[in-house]
């Protein structure tokens, strides 16, 4: 045996031991793209995630009225469902929406053997869904930023009465006929039609789905997308298949002239039908190791590949000579994202506005070496932060600078003593000013990788003399958990979903306390210029506000932003027209997989 397939043997055994899934092969013969998350789903109903990888689901089963071009660059949007693009008036803040007749739902029972059209009063209905207290929506607190008038009344009417009323229209969302419907904003938002790109907030569910499923409808996604869900193992393993009732869509991206590559693609793939692939298999496999060993196998297509095999894989952001040589390709971005360890606000060890609260935080800030955790835990795969906002997106100012990601153990340590965070007992930990214990408390996934980053974290607080412990549990678990305020400490990520930076903003907005307010946050002058900005075209005042709110981000630190990642994807040569979008998560229709090559590989 050669080595090669000596490693591709081990691969099998490894990654089968840690999935349980089964082989790969049990759909022979269709064309089946096969990929694997690094974190457990939450579940598919729109209007109840937030999540990415559940998104990524969603995403190619239920349609939202646009899209994003999936080559253009920069981001361009284009109708999906719409018929054309929207009518927008003058002061951003009507949009007239006219969607495409003969578009059908996917079979199910909700529809008693009908055929089942898609109408304007589904995108009606299944938006003000996330205004009904019923489905707990993290997407209430950013949707109702944008004040869509009449909805918040009718939101408090239900949480008076216990019932939403589905049927009263309002003047905020509104069908002007069967294929056209209207939105009303109470203030001018320049940027909301990113909003119409996003299946969670304008994607259509039919209200026969919901009445049938009801608290269920985690588990049934039905939409006019060009998938169904025909497999679902709770945070293992999903299987979606090509839509029959898919209406005809051709391939017709519009890639950017010096981007080579995209034309490539674009030139090879021009005119084809979509979707291209029959089915798609999606894995959780939550650790590196068998991950990338699933991919070495060829049982994943393609994989973002591990931060500990960064080194071996893609050295100085190129592909390994033993992975070229297999035909193995690379398509590397800066990932329009940040990674955070939150700081819940109403905590009483971490939290609060008093000065030896803003110090506490500042000082585990100062403390902590961002610069280690990128050379040794990330392999040099991401940029330090100076603020929440990512590159990529409107916001981003290369010229700011902050204490975000500065390490000065020697500051941390003086900012400790000064406000009274000592070691009163001699037992080599600081207290609290008022002489009780202190220990923080930092929640994690269960991963080898969250464990070296817990190192980092151990050494670096030991350091300072502070006591750290770290709670285990699944994604799913520890975000419901920071909804509800539960948590101490928490280092999560979020990724761009518009080539804008408010959603980076929103995750300390006062009134999404809770989510995406995941700290708490609340400052009255922080609230007043995220609502100021939103209302404003880009130019010099949007950034003169935007500076004053990175200014208070860092201030107070609700969030200690660590970095934006780079995304390292690799691709096996039976994988056509892959590129990863930064802010699309529809991209399963986008792609082929030639059967032929996976089996001779």
């Amino acid at each position: 045996m050669s080595r090669r397939g000596f490693l591709q043997g081990s691969a099998a055994v490894a990654a089968t031991a840690a999935t349980g899934l089964p082989s790969p092969g049990a759909a022979q013969g269709k064309r089946t793209f096969r990929w694997a998350f690094n974190a457990a789903e939450t579940g598919f109903d729109p209007a109840q995630i937030s999540d990415l990888y559940s998104n990524y689901v969603v995403s190619n089963i239920i349609e939202s009225p646009l899209q994003y071009d999936f080559l253009a660059r920069p981001a361009e949007l284009r109708p999906r469902t719409a018929a054309a693009m929207p009518e927008v008036s003058s002061d951003f803040r009507t949009f007239t929406v006219r969607i495409q007749p003969g578009i059908h739902f996917q079979d199910d029972p909700a529809f008693k053997g009908q055929k089942r059209e898609l109408t304007a009063h589904d995108h009606v209905y299944s938006t003000k869904r996330i205004y009904d207290p019923r489905w707990k929506s993290p997407l209430y607190s950013s949707l109702g930023n944008s004040k869509l008038v009449g909805l918040d009344d009718l939101r408090k009417q239900a949480q008076a009465t216990g019932k939403f009323d589905y049927s009263r229209e309002v003047e905020g969302l509104r069908a002007l006929d069967r294929y056209t419907f209207q939105i009303r904003l109470a203030e001018p938002e320049p940027r909301f039609i990113h909003n119409l790109a996003d299946c969670r907030v304008f994607g259509a569910v039919a209200r026969e789905v919901v009445e049938m499923y009801g608290d269920d409808m985690m588990a049934h996604p039905v939409g006019t997308g060009p998938f169904v869900l025909a497999q679902w193992k709770r945070s293992s393993f999903m299987v979606l298949e090509r839509n029959p009732n898919f209406r005809e869509e051709l391939y017709d991206a519009r890639p950017p002239a010096a981007d080579v590559r995209a034309q490539e693609i674009a030139a090879q793939l021009k005119g084809r039908r979509l979707p291209m692939v029959d089915r798609v298999e999606l894995s959780v496999i939550n650790e590196s190791q068998p991950r990338w060993l699933s991919f070495l196998n060829g049982e994943q297509d393609c994989v973002n590949v591990p931060l500990e095999f960064i080194n071996q894989a893609v050295p100085f952001g190129k592909v390994a000579p033993t992975l070229a040589k297999q035909g193995i390709e690379l398509d590397r971005i800066i990932n329009p994202d940040i990674v955070v360890t939150l700081f819940n606000m109403d905590d009483p060890t971490i939290g609060g506005y008093s000065p030896e609260k803003v110090a506490l935080r500042r000082a585990i800030s100062l403390g902590y070496d961002i610069d280690e955790e990128i050379r040794l835990v990330r392999n040099d795969s991401m940029l330090p932060a100076q603020s929440p906002v990512p590159p990529g997106v409107i916001g981003f100012d290369p010229g700011f600078r902050s204490d975000m990601s500065r390490f000065d153990r020697g500051a941390a340590r003086a900012l400790l003593d000064t406000y009274g965070y000592v070691d009163r007992d001699g037992d080599g930990w600081r207290e609290h000013p008022d002489g009780s214990r202190l220990v923080l408390s930092m929640a994690c996934e269960s991963s080898q990788l969250d464990r070296r980053f817990n190192e980092v974290w151990k050494r670096h607080m030991t350091a300072l003399g502070l006591r750290i412990e770290f709670r285990v549990n699944q994604w799913p678990e520890n975000a419901k958990n920071a909804r509800a305020g539960k948590l101490m400490m928490w280092q999560l990520g979020w990724s761009a979903s518009a080539p804008d930076a408010d959603t980076f903003f929103a995750v300390a907005f006062g009134p999404n306390k809770g989510a995406p307010n995941y700290s708490r946050f609340a400052n009255k002058e922080y609230d007043r210029l995220y609502e100021l900005q939103r209302t404003i075209a880009d130019g010099r005042e949007r950034e003169a506000a935007m500076f004053e709110l990175k200014r208070i981000f860092v201030t107070y630190m609700p969030y200690k932003v660590h970095g934006h990642r780079f995304v390292n994807d690799v691709m096996h040569p039976w994988l056509a027209g892959y590129r990863r979008h930064p802010y699309a998560r529809d991209f399963f229709k986008h792609i082929d997989v030639d059967p032929a090559g996976r089996h001779g590989a």
